[in-house]
């Protein structure tokens, strides 16, 4: 498929390790190991204290440890067997032949793999290349594209620096910095040509000649390959293309988005990878439809229009923003700057390459949308929830003024999660006694979690609690660590000790703190968020964590006004704020918050997905009727919550001011005459049977249908291979099973 040579890292690695530990190196250079049962222990137990220093980085910790202590390891029969048992079940993970798609389509094959481009990746916190939800989607698409067996290979770009570092200084201003990513011990490999040199690809900035060269990630059977310009044989402007996530002006964010779109399909023809798809998540890698055509017009001397159906035939799109306002355009200059020397080799001029981009054709000063590039030069396109998908079609009716608004061509495919990934080992063991070992690989099917009610209540709960106090443990930590590097005084450190309570209601509130998001909702009454935060005989508290982007002053003052509420005397030990939001920490909310809070204003939130990675470990939302909730949201005959909660129903109104006071009074109300009275309704033993009822339903109707399993095979029949035979329902259980 590739003319890249075989991995030498892992060899490198093994070869610095005790005979019996080698295969340590494998796992290490292959993401498969982070949704393991055994990721916690497997690298964790070298050295704890380093495992955090280096950001559960698995090729660092493997480096720095001392030879003396790998010797001891390679003496422990028990940690032999472990990695005995992990090898194997990898090796017949990487070598299975009878797949999910060798069965349904067999057509996909490895020589024409799916290509999916994205700007950011989050596969685990030690590849730090991410900022947020599109990055952990993005993860979770590749990951359950290897379960699966989908052919597919993973196109982004290598940051130096990623996505920026949060600090909030002492009056809970948030401070941005950067922290450059160590390539040469992180779990990725450079890749290089048959003389031993780096692989590169050159691309036109400007006036200017750029060499990218390729970097690859293995994430269980898929191969993830990330460009990167930092070479010393560039100018030095050029070297920091790829410096930061979402960093920069207009200028660098379309040069980016030149080096991922161009970039990315000159590296997999360099690669010798001839993709039958090319999947677009999100408009970023829009380019990536002009340098498919450019190469076909030099294949086969055509015009672009000869040429222009048989490429949209090859792409297909997925929006995940529903503003018109979150769309990169880019205006007829800074196109001219960076396209004069492009759209000759695409035999077109000025005019018609700008056309390409354009909502509005004949408007000479209508900018260049990525989005409207991609719906364009794509053969499907899709929203990323049923309601989004309504959104987008009344967003982009303009462009297709021949069609009704039900008739724009944007469908939409749900997003998941994946669940071996987000779900905690302690609730997936249970699972595997209750539900069947197998479980990973049934998520889709609902007669299997229908087994959840066999699980006694005082099992599930114990293992909840024993997670939530591992998360108020974290938070504890973090706090107490970002406390010491602001220099506050000792009794506020001293006091992190007794933050939270492990047996108070405890809620989770974990995003970007953008505007439209509402962090601050629960602030809108103060007084009646006391009484509720404040109540001594019902405790209830919450867990913040998030960022704001640098250029976000409005969120930035969300987050001070956060950082003030946890101040408060009434609130001494109620409420927390995690700083410097990343994978590790939102694993850690997802798997032991009691409720889930998400508040944005209606119909902000395409889909969002940290509320199905809530569900797989019993967790229940309390949720504005938006994005994916619509879709898992169950109500009684009464209108009450059977598996989590709405907050103002399904009330929308214009007016931000009325939404805000309508949604904060539902949510006070809420809190106060159903959430809490029901977590504290326990038994003798401290058992809330009604509230476990309800984690239990949380789980029973959302896991089958809100996972990556399920979104992989709605893409795989309704996107990549549409004309396959079998059908694809809402209940997969007969297709996946």
């Amino acid at each position: 498929m590739t003319k890249n040579i075989a991995m030498t890292a892992a060899l490198r690695l093994s070869e610095k390790l005790p005979l019996p530990l080698r295969r340590l190196a494998d796992l290490a250079y292959n993401y498969w190991w982070s949704w393991t049962s055994d990721r916690i222990a497997l690298f964790q137990t070298i050295d704890p204290q380093e495992w955090e220093h280096c950001g559960h980085n698995p090729v660092a910790i493997l480096e720095s440890a001392t030879y003396e202590r790998l010797t001891q390891l390679a003496e422990d029969p028990f940690y032999l067997k472990q990695i005995s048992a992990l090898a194997k079940e990898f090796d017949e993970y990487m070598t299975q032949k009878d797949t999910w798609v060798s069965r349904v389509a067999p057509q996909v094959s490895i020589a024409h793999p799916i290509a999916y481009f994205c700007a950011e990746f989050g596969i685990h916190e030690s590849l730090p290349i991410y900022s947020g939800g599109l990055g952990i989607l993005a993860g979770d698409h590749l990951k359950s594209s290897s379960d699966l067996g989908v052919p597919m290979v993973g196109v982004g770009l290598l940051y130096r620096q990623g996505y920026f570092r949060q600090r909030l200084n002492r009056s809970g201003w948030q401070e941005d910095y950067y922290v450059d990513n160590p390539f040469h011990r992180m779990p990725i490999e450079l890749i290089k040509n048959e003389q031993g040199q780096p692989l590169t690809i050159e691309i036109q900035i400007r006036q200017r000649r750029v060499k990218v060269q390729i970097w690859q990630v293995q994430v269980g059977r898929v191969t993830l390959y990330l460009l990167d310009s930092d070479r010393e044989d560039n100018d030095p402007i050029d070297r920091w293309l790829t410096a930061h996530l979402y960093g920069g002006n207009q200028e660098t964010r379309i040069a980016q988005e030149v080096v991922l779109g161009i970039g990315g399909v000159r590296a997999l023809t360099a690669l010798g990878i001839q993709p039958s798809v090319y999947h677009l998540n999100e408009g970023h890698a829009a380019f990536c439809t002009l340098e498919i055509s450019r190469q076909e017009i030099e294949r086969t001397n055509k015009s672009f229009y000869d040429i222009e159906a048989d490429v949209r035939q090859r792409c297909v799109f997925t929006t995940h923003t529903p503003v018109p306002a979150g769309h990169d355009v880019f205006s007829p200059d800074l196109i001219d700057s960076f396209f004069a020397h492009y759209w000759p080799q695409l035999r077109l001029s000025r005019e018609q390459f700008l056309a390409l981009g354009a909502r509005r054709l004949g408007d000479p000063w209508e900018p260049f949308g990525m989005t409207v590039l991609a719906l364009r030069m794509c053969r499907t396109s899709n929203g990323v929830s049923e309601l989004h998908g309504r959104v987008s079609r009344q967003m982009w009716t303009v462009m297709y003024p021949n069609r009704s608004e039900d008739n724009v061509p944007i469908g939409y495919i749900t997003n998941g999660v994946h669940a071996p990934t987000w779900t905690a080992p302690l609730i997936a063991e249970l699972y595997s006694q209750y539900l069947g070992s197998d479980w990973k690989t049934r998520a889709v099917d609902p007669k299997m979690w229908e087994k959840v009610d066999d699980i006694p209540n005082q099992e599930l709960w114990w293992r909840h609690q024993i997670l939530k106090e591992r998360l108020i443990a974290h938070t504890r930590h973090k706090v107490k660590k970002a406390r010491e590097a602001r220099g506050e005084e000792y009794e506020r450190i001293q006091a992190t000790d007794t933050l939270l309570d492990p047996q108070a209601l405890t809620i989770g509130f974990a995003r970007r703190f953008s505007p439209y998001k509402r962090g601050h909702l629960l602030l809108r009454d103060t007084e009646r968020a006391l009484r509720i935060f404040g109540n001594i005989d019902r405790p209830v508290q919450i867990i913040f964590a998030g960022k704001a982007h640098p250029a976000d002053e409005e969120g930035k003052r969300i987050i001070q006004r956060l950082m003030e509420w946890c101040k408060h005397p009434a609130l001494t030990n109620r409420v927390a704020f995690i700083e410097d939001y990343d994978i590790y920490t939102a694993q850690k909310l997802v798997q032991g918050v009691d409720v889930w809070l998400n508040n944005p204003r209606r119909p902000l939130e395409a889909s969002g997905t940290s509320g199905q990675k809530v569900c797989f470990n019993g967790g229940i939302n309390c949720s504005v009727l938006d994005g994916w909730w619509c879709e898992g949201y169950q109500a009684d005959a009464n209108g009450k919550g059977i598996n989590g909660w709405a907050i103002g129903e399904d009330a929308h109104t214009s007016d931000q001011e009325l939404q805000d006071r309508i949604d904060s009074e539902s949510l006070y109300q809420l809190l106060e005459e159903e959430i809490t009275p029901l977590y504290y309704n326990q038994d003798a033993n401290g058992i809330p049977h009604g509230w476990i009822q309800m984690m239990k339903a949380s789980i029973k109707t959302n896991a089958p249908l809100f996972n990556t399993d399920r979104m992989i095979a709605d893409y795989v029949s309704q996107v990549y291979v549409p004309e396959i035979s079998v059908t694809v329902p809402p209940i997969l259980a007969k297709v996946l099973v």
